[in-house]
């Protein structure tokens, strides 16, 4: 690990004298990515096709990982995710960076740009919605029950809304963890497509689940997004069982300067499953934003800023007209 905020790597700061973990990859222009759950781990997010077009910085969400942990479930509230992710944008002291919200990353997102206007260059919401509640939870049991029938020739297909009420029940890491894997097809549109990649997602999947226990109001900030005068992009995946278009088309109906980009053949993930065209749609909204770009320094040029004994610096480039 590095003193230096914006070296590849890992990354640890304190907030609130409790440890905040992020991890950094890629070049190009700064993204900010805080992954959904909450509870699951940081690495289901990794997007090797953004990595090649941007510098992405993932957090690692309290309550996972390395990262801080609250003695009561309820300290896992999005006001806590946001402030966390608040120290996280100053520590890095990237002028106007992006950032990307995916799933509760995604509430998490929207949170903080209510809260904190003028500090982000760009807004990227994906898989995620304004507002949950009884119609929102109503809506994705129903696709849970649905997704036997639309896959009959499965035999997992048939475990799905027991893994989903397994999940509600869970009450360790290690059945929580569990629990989700076998939920984790119902999160793709075509999860038998390649059966291999679905294993290896299965396996990497990790999970805790105090923060899937924390009990707040539902979530809503349908009447405060009008509010919000950042370049917003918007992307659902036509299948998602629980984020899916609906919710989306409230995202882009409310946020004034906001596009819709849906994908026609991913479900909740789909920064894996259309990865390319994925990684093409953030790149480009990047671009057209100004976000802000990192490159490490030039250390093979005489009029580099790196000198034997001293520590590397960044240098932060404006993107080119």
């Amino acid at each position: 690990m590095t003193d230096e905020p914006l070296i590849p790597g890992e990354h640890v700061i304190l907030v609130d004298r409790r440890p905040q973990r992020y991890h950094v990859a890629g070049s190009g222009p700064v993204c900010i990515v805080h992954p959904g759950g909450p509870g699951i781990g940081w690495e289901y997010l990794r997007m090797p096709a953004v990595e090649e077009r941007l510098t992405l910085v993932y957090l690692e969400p309290i309550g996972t990982g390395q990262s801080a942990r609250f003695d009561k479930a309820d300290d896992y509230a999005i006001d806590r995710y946001s402030h966390f992710l608040a120290q996280v944008v100053d520590h890095l002291a990237v002028p106007a960076p992006l950032l990307l919200g995916h799933s509760h990353g995604g509430f998490v997102a929207q949170q903080y740009a209510l809260r904190y206007p003028g500090r982000l260059g760009g807004l990227v919401l994906c898989a995620t919605s304004p507002v949950t509640g009884i119609d929102f939870c109503n809506a994705a049991v129903a696709n849970v029950q649905r997704f036997p029938h639309r896959f009959p020739d499965q035999p997992d297909a048939a475990d799905i809304p027991h893994a989903f009420a397994a999940a509600l029940a869970a009450g360790s890491d290690a059945a929580y963890t569990e629990a989700l894997r076998r939920l984790l097809p119902i999160y793709l549109a075509r999860p038998w497509l390649n059966p291999d990649l679905l294993h290896a997602m299965q396996d990497g999947l990790h999970a805790w689940v105090a923060p899937a226990r924390a009990q707040e109001p539902p979530f809503d900030v349908r009447n405060q997004l009008d509010s919000l005068r950042v370049p917003t992009l918007i992307l659902a995946g036509a299948h998602d069982f629980i984020c899916g278009p609906t919710w989306a088309r409230m995202l882009v109906d409310a946020i004034p300067d906001a596009e819709l980009v849906t994908f026609a053949d991913s479900g909740h993930v789909v920064h894996f499953e259309e990865a390319e065209l994925f990684a093409l749609s953030v790149a480009d909204f990047a671009a057209a934003a100004r976000i802000t770009s990192w490159s490490l320094p030039d250390q093979s040029s005489p009029a580099s800023d790196v000198h034997p004994g001293q520590p590397r610096q960044r240098r932060l480039l404006e993107p080119r007209s």
